[in-house]
């Protein structure tokens, strides 16, 4: 592909990159805004999904000059492969938002959170208000959220990660245990013929 062509398809990409970023920004935003009105909810899990959507967006910009001709040629003519990536982004930064509350992760780096207590039993009014008041716990546990939902649209490859090691760490687990129980179980040597 000659220079100019690939100059003006990035041209193209860079245009819908920034054309799909202020729209989809605006939608949450106004939707944002639509809400604030209602009052008593928590607008956490949104702001959440437009961090995980904006780093998605950056870096698909990051990556344009280092992807191939057809690669480029298919994002610069396809408004769904230009949305597919932030979308998930918005996922993955909703799922490592989730990870964080349910305290799968935790330590410095992360953020903790303020989660209202549940009656026993829960009742629905206390699903109602884990949903609206469940908080970052202070000002800095704030934006180490907001970094980690950007991060997380940003690597596509973060949140996918987190998951595969939580994975082995619980397939290592349950192996363990089907290791200790065999040796349990079996009788040892000498009981074995004293019970003969």
């Amino acid at each position: 592909m000659k220079a100019s062509t690939r100059q003006s398809l990035l041209l193209r990409l860079t245009r819908r990159l920034v054309i799909c970023t202020g729209c989809t920004l605006a939608v949450i935003l106004l939707f944002l805004f639509a809400l604030l009105g209602s009052g008593g909810h928590s607008y956490l899990t949104l702001i959440v999904f437009a961090c995980g959507l904006v780093g998605g967006f950056v870096s698909i910009q990051q990556r344009t000059h280092r992807i191939s001709d057809l690669e480029l040629r298919h994002l610069s003519e396809s408004w769904a492969g230009i949305l597919l990536i932030p979308i998930y982004g918005g996922i993955f930064a909703l799922v490592i938002h989730v990870i964080f509350i349910a305290g799968i992760i935790s330590g410095e780096l992360f953020p903790a959170y303020w989660t209202p207590e549940f009656g026993k039993p829960p009742t629905l009014a206390d699903f109602q208000a884990f949903f609206n008041v469940t908080l970052p716990a202070s000002g800095p546990d704030t934006a180490k959220m907001l970094f980690w939902a950007f991060c997380a649209g940003f690597s596509e490859r973060l949140v996918p990660q987190i998951i595969q090691n939580v994975q082995s760490r619980l397939t290592d687990a349950d192996k363990d245990e089907d290791d200790d129980e065999p040796a349990r179980s079996e009788p040892a040597k000498g009981q074995e013929r004293a019970g003969s």
